[in-house]
């Protein structure tokens, strides 16, 4: 993965949190890198979280991680386009979506994978890059 700095670094959204909530996140990108090897991640610790795309542009990104005190929001920009048969998609928005995750456990459930998988190529087909 490939990681552009304008705004800061992933190491930078987590001051203040517990450890184990750090170590989730952490957990998560492995996960997106291990999905997408070459995402674009984008960290933005002023506004705490980071991108995900298939490009440095927010037309591309497919995720972001938004680590909090007790969770990590795992989120999908166009998250009313996946298939969501587990039902574990919480509405934020007009199309953005978010899982909340609390555990190391959570990160290996096989519909996290599955979705990520899903955000990626919902964004390929989009694009045009498939």
């Amino acid at each position: 993965m490939q990681t552009n700095p304008a705004l800061g670094y992933f190491e930078d959204l987590f001051p203040l949190l517990p450890v184990p909530i750090a170590l989730l996140a952490y957990r998560l990108r492995d996960l997106i890198e291990n999905v997408a090897p070459k995402a674009v991640e984008m960290p933005n610790p002023k506004e705490h979280h980071a991108d995900y795309g298939l490009g440095p542009n927010r037309r591309e990104f497919f995720s972001y991680l938004c680590p909090m005190d007790t969770c990590v929001r795992l989120g999908f920009y166009y998250g009313d386009a996946l298939p969501d048969p587990a039902g574990l998609l919480i509405k934020e928005g007009k199309g953005i979506r978010h899982i909340q995750l609390t555990t190391l456990a959570d990160v290996d459930r096989p519909e996290i994978r599955a979705l990520l998988q899903a955000a990626v190529a919902e964004r390929k087909t989009v694009l045009g890059l498939q």
